[in-house]
């Protein structure tokens, strides 16, 4: 399966994909993959999480493969629904599905496309819940930045032509175990 790692406000991340179709978003790829960058990543991939990282209110529309059960496809399919700028409790989805919040939280830590299938928008009732298996540290440090970047309200046209926002400070500086 070809993979890239590109850089973003949130530090490397290694893509996946197959033909078009984007398989895999690694938040922590190992060093060794460092070497594996060869291939070129699909323009569409490409382009749109550069828009996403850019434009608070850039969306995906990619084809994605998602390997998981029944239950686990339900469960992403609904966070697909969830508007950028948006969060649901992860009881919300769990009654939309007939289900249980921890069934949900445990189909969002196997999510295998996290951002673009956005699993950082689900929340606890009383917090941010955990991301990608974390409940702290660096992956919860970065669930709070994708949260505060897709806050961000895009200013009208005219405004941006005199003046643009800068991006959120680079989360590396937030971490306190970055490597």
């Amino acid at each position: 399966m070809p993979q890239t790692l590109i850089e973003t406000p949130i530090g490397s991340i290694a893509i996946h994909w197959v033909g078009e179709t984007l398989t895999g978003v690694d938040l922590d790829p190992p060093t060794a993959s460092a070497d594996a960058g060869s291939e070129t990543m699909p323009s569409a991939i490409r382009q749109q999480l550069t828009a996403y990282f850019e434009q608070t209110s850039a969306g995906f529309d990619l084809p994605v493969e998602l390997v998981g059960t029944d239950f686990q496809q339900r469960v992403w399919a609904e966070l697909r629904r969830i508007p950028s700028g948006e969060t649901r409790t992860y009881g919300e989805i769990a009654r939309q599905l007939g289900s249980a919040p921890r069934a949900v939280g445990q189909a969002c830590r196997a999510n295998p496309c996290p951002i673009v299938v956005p699993c950082h928008r689900v929340v606890a009732v009383n917090g941010l819940g955990g991301f990608s298996g974390d409940t702290s540290g660096r992956k919860l440090d970065v669930k709070r930045w994708l949260l505060a970047h897709e806050a961000r309200k895009p200013r009208p046209r005219s405004e941006q032509a005199i003046e643009s926002d800068p991006l959120p400070e680079h989360p590396r500086g937030l971490f306190h175990d970055a490597v």
